[in-house]
This record gives structure tokens, C-alpha cells and sequence, in this order.
């Protein structure tokens, strides 16, 4: 009984953070957080950081900071489904965690973009399924990388 208990304790610890995340993404495609949500934030403190700032400038940096808005969501996506699949308790999990993780990135990715298609304030776009989907994979390569090198130390 005591190891069924921390065996679920530790299947929640692992996939808990990475549903809340993806629960995160969805809340994001609402329109909550759509442009003109958004700019009503990022434009105070824009100016705040930058007061010299031009309306043309100013639409400049919302929209990269949108862009990058993707692109970190999805690296955040891409970690918490590596801590998630490495140490999970299926074998298919821990051997395939990068192809897993990229197919859990690219998957979201398009389905947060459809989602989008049907909220009247937010527009759907492939091109931010592709930031969506660079930001997962550079994280996953990053991890990748470090662990090989990790392994390659310890040998």
C-alpha cells in the first residue's frame, strides 16, 4: 500500500507541472490574451523601459515580444515534458523521451493555433505554430546535448 501511495505521489510530481502548463497554453489562446489584451501590459512598460519610443517602434516591440511569448511557452512546454517522459515509469517514455516530447510540442502547437481560429479576437497562424514549435526544440536539443555531455564525463 505505502509503495502504491508514493508510486502515484511521484506520477504526479512528474506529469502534474507539465498538464498545468498545457492548461496555461490553452488559457493563453483565449482571448484573454490576445493583442489588444496584451498591449494594454506591455505598452505601459515598454514606455516605462523605453519613453523616448514611437507608435511605429512601439508596435514593433509588442509584436516581437508576443513572438517571443510563443517561443518561451513551448521551451518551458518542451522542459517540463522531458522531466516528465525521463523519468517516467514506461520504458517507451525514458528511451523515446525526445521524439515524445517534440511530438507533444508540434501536436499543441497546432492545436493552440486551431483553437485560436475560432476566437474572434485572436488569429491563428502556422507561422506561430513554427516559433511555438523552435522553441520547444531548442530547449529539447539544449537537454539533449547536456546530457549527453553529462554522460560522456561520468564514462
Amino acid at each position: 500500500m505505502l509503495i502504491e501511495s508514493v508510486f502515484r505521489r511521484d506520477r504526479l510530481w512528474r506529469y502534474v507541472p507539465l498538464i498545468l502548463w498545457i492548461l496555461f497554453i490553452s488559457f493563453a489562446s483565449t482571448s484573454q490574451f490576445s493583442a489588444v489584451n496584451t498591449s494594454t501590459v506591455l505598452r505601459p512598460l515598454v514606455l516605462w523601459f523605453l519613453p523616448s519610443v514611437n507608435e511605429t517602434q512601439l508596435a514593433t516591440v509588442h509584436f516581437v515580444l508576443r513572438k517571443l511569448g510563443h517561443f518561451t511557452e513551448y521551451a518551458v512546454l518542451a522542459y517540463l515534458a522531458r522531466r516528465a517522459f525521463i523519468s517516467s515509469s514506461r520504458e517507451f517514455l525514458r528511451r523515446y523521451w525526445f521524439q515524445c516530447a517534440f511530438l507533444l510540442i508540434v501536436v499543441y502547437a497546432l492545436l493552440d493555433e486551431f483553437h485560436q481560429s475560432f476566437v474572434p479576437s485572436r488569429t491563428a497562424s502556422i507561422y506561430d505554430s513554427a516559433i511555438d514549435v523552435a522553441g520547444g526544440i531548442t530547449v529539447l536539443i539544449i537537454l539533449k546535448l547536456l546530457r549527453r555531455n553529462s554522460r560522456a564525463r561520468t564514462a
